[in-house]
């Protein structure tokens, strides 16, 4: 499985961006999927994950209310739709696929990892 995010950049407090995450070669939809971030300095941390049909989401307490996770499997793609963005949520924002459909926070159970999109949020 190849993932591929896209969709990062630079914007301002209070602004909003979404995230894409396109999985290049057809894979099995049945997968749940998760998007991470990593500041400078920072380790890892989780932000939300979705489970194969969209059903269940699972969001981190720091973007709760302000980050939505969706899916449309009929593009193989995942999204993050960030609104209401804070300078604290500066990071790479990586998107990860896991086999199953237990959706999780720990980043060690995702098999699969895309290469990460900037998103810088300015004061």
């Amino acid at each position: 499985v190849e993932l591929v995010e896209s969709g990062g950049g630079l914007v301002q407090a209070g602004d909003s961006l979404r995230l894409s995450c396109a999985a290049l070669r057809r894979t099995d939809t049945t997968r749940a999927m998760g998007w991470f971030r990593q500041a400078p300095g920072k380790e890892r941390e989780f932000v939300a994950a979705i489970s194969w049909n969209g059903g269940i989401k699972y969001y981190a307490d720091p973007v709760k209310g302000r980050f939505i996770i969706s899916r449309d499997n009929a593009k193989n793609t995942v999204y993050l739709q960030m609104s209401s963005l804070k300078p604290d949520d500066t990071a790479v924002y990586y998107c990860a696929a896991r086999s199953g459909n237990i959706i999780t926070g720990r980043g060690d159970e995702y098999d699969y990892w895309g290469q990460g999109t900037q998103v810088t949020v300015s004061s």
